[in-house]
């Protein structure tokens, strides 16, 4: 970004990371002294991760990660409550405040490219407390993410009006799941790679389809063009409670995205990479994705979302290209996403419970390994929130998807909050301290005066008309609790935390700024003058097109 300062404070590993919580992934001892920071405690062969994931996995996941269950079922649901016209001003709205998030992140994870999520930056720059409980928040939101991704294997299969219990199906998935997880990491890596691949391959085929189907190669041979914008209420219906839910599904959608900015401390050049990145993934896998669907899919779909079944835009798109086999094809695929979805956040609850362990924030028990590494009762452990998938036989897999996707919507919401707030409070420190923010290794000027306050303020303004929609026109006990349940659990964590601990808010005078911040040498520092300068010779002239394009695809 051409506004952007950038002095090149930047790491040379190449690697990078994909799970929400990247610092857990080949962290292998890092746990929390009195005052917050992280040392060794249990070092013996029964509490050791193992290093084991390649490049070409972290890499890979670190995109996939991007993609969840949200973006395949949730803009059904998203389309179904509020129509085409609310869908992508919503996934917009929420795609801006999630770009702003993540270039704060991305200036704090430069600055500082320590071995921890954007947690670190909380206990560091916040409260020990608040870190303690942001980190239990983020557990929480993995674990119910994967009785998430179980519960939206049933809606997945039911396109098939499969005779296998929704229960039993779960079951046999969340047995896989564990015991991919249980044999290796190098299992988990190459599983979630190959699956990640086909996730990114997905969407790219589905947004060239559904432009086809659009200018009337499809089933029906006409072209459909703006037709399902005018259709009945559309393009906006269902009033603030359509908002609310879009809000709310979008937040499920783009969670796992901080995994991009995470990367920054393991990443070559973040300062050119993260916005890069970003913008690409939420332009292109999302907001042009919800368009396709906006564009060709009607709101009054049948069976597009309700208590019993959500079916995929994808799916439906698939089908009216005219091939059912193709549609059971995609299907399939998605299938294989939503697994994809449920490995990743097993896998990622599994490590934040094992570093909680080790750091003595949980019992000491889910710190202990297997032979090969794996941290098997934290698996255990994250792997039992998948007991409120079986839920669905009492209230429909249609309607308790909904109150988990609330869940975990609301739990990436404070996540991002607390970036805002941590980024807020990084800035005031290093200014109170007669540091000059052009000082830092790299800050997008343009977010200076607004950035950290937009973001806290954005997603207090998106609770608010969430609670509407709970408490108004009628109180839904249960939309409720599934939309805020968290949120006194944390402040129970948080302030639990604080009386045992007895810690105080960071001062931001005293605060040590110097510690952990990476400083480059110069054959890095010309390495990526050089690179930089040879991008932008390629993109000159017609022969530019082609590379730009090269550079999307890369």
């Amino acid at each position: 970004m051409a506004s952007d300062h950038q002095n090149y404070g930047t790491l040379a590993t190449g690697g990078s990371n994909g799970t929400k919580s990247l610092s857990k992934l080949q962290d292998t001892e890092s746990s929390r002294e009195e005052d917050g920071s992280l040392h060794s405690q249990l070092d013996d062969e029964h509490t050791r991760l193992r290093r084991e994931l390649s490049a070409r996995q972290v890499s890979m996941i670190a995109i996939g990660g991007a993609i969840g269950t949200g973006l395949f079922l949730g803009t059904g649901r998203s389309l179904a409550a509020a129509g085409p016209g609310t869908m992508i001003i919503c996934y917009s709205i929420t795609g801006f405040i999630v770009y702003i998030t993540l270039l704060l992140l991305g200036e704090m994870a430069t600055q500082y490219p320590v071995a921890g999520s954007f947690t670190s930056y909380a206990t560091r720059f916040v409260d020990d407390a608040f870190g303690f409980a942001l980190t239990w928040n983020y557990w929480f939101n993995d674990a119910v993410s994967v009785a998430s991704d179980l519960t939206a294997a049933q809606l997945v299969v039911g396109f098939w009006d499969s005779k296998i219990p929704g229960w039993a199906l779960s079951l046999l998935i969340l047995f896989f799941l564990l015991g991919a997880n249980a044999i290796h990491v190098k299992v988990y890596g190459e599983l979630e790679y190959w699956l990640s691949s086909i996730k990114i391959v997905t969407i790219i085929v589905f947004i060239i389809t559904g432009a086809i189907v659009n200018t009337g190669i499809n089933r029906e041979h006409q072209y459909i063009g703006w037709v399902n914008w005018t259709i009945g209420d559309a393009p906006f219906v269902g009033g603030i409670e359509g908002w609310a839910t879009v809000f709310v599904t979008s937040a499920m959608s783009y969670g796992g995205t901080e995994s991009l900015a995470i990367t920054a401390g393991e990443t070559r050049d973040p300062t050119r990479t993260v916005p890069r990145t970003v913008r690409l993934v939420i332009l292109i896998f999302y907001l042009l994705t919800c368009f396709i669907i906006g564009l060709n899919v009607p709101y009054t779909y049948p069976n597009l979302s309700n208590k019993s079944t959500t079916t995929s835009p994808f799916t439906i798109i698939f089908s009216m290209a005219g091939s059912n086999i193709a549609a059971s094809a995609m299907n399939t695929v998605i299938l294989t996403s939503v697994l994809s979805a449920g490995n990743h956040a097993l896998f990622a609850g599994t490590r934040i419970l094992y570093s909680l362990a080790k750091s003595s924030q949980a019992p000491r028990v889910f710190a202990r390994t297997s032979l090969r590494g794996v941290p098997w009762l934290a698996l255990v452990a994250t792997g039992s929130g998948s007991a409120l998938c079986f839920a669905s036989s009492y209230v429909g897999s249609g309607q308790l998807w909904y109150w988990l996707q609330n869940l975990v919507g609301v739990s990436n919401q404070l996540a991002w909050l607390s970036i805002g707030l941590a980024s807020l409070r990084f800035r005031r420190a290093w200014t109170l301290q007669g540091n000059s923010l052009d000082d830092l290794l790299w800050h997008p000027k343009w977010t200076r005066f607004w950035g950290p306050p937009f973001v806290i303020f954005a997603v207090v303004a998106i609770w608010g008309v969430q609670t509407y929609s709970a408490v108004a026109p009628h109180f839904g006990i249960v939309d409720f609790l599934s939309l805020y349940l968290q949120l006194p659990v944390f402040l129970v964590l948080f302030a639990g935390w604080k009386l045992f601990r007895r810690s105080k808010f960071v001062d931001l005078k005293t605060v040590d700024l110097a510690a952990d911040v990476y400083i480059p040498d110069e054959e890095t520092r010309a390495a990526l003058d050089a690179a930089e300068e040879l991008r932008n010779e390629r993109l000159q002239g017609w022969r530019g097109i082609g590379w730009r394009l090269y550079y999307w695809i890369a």
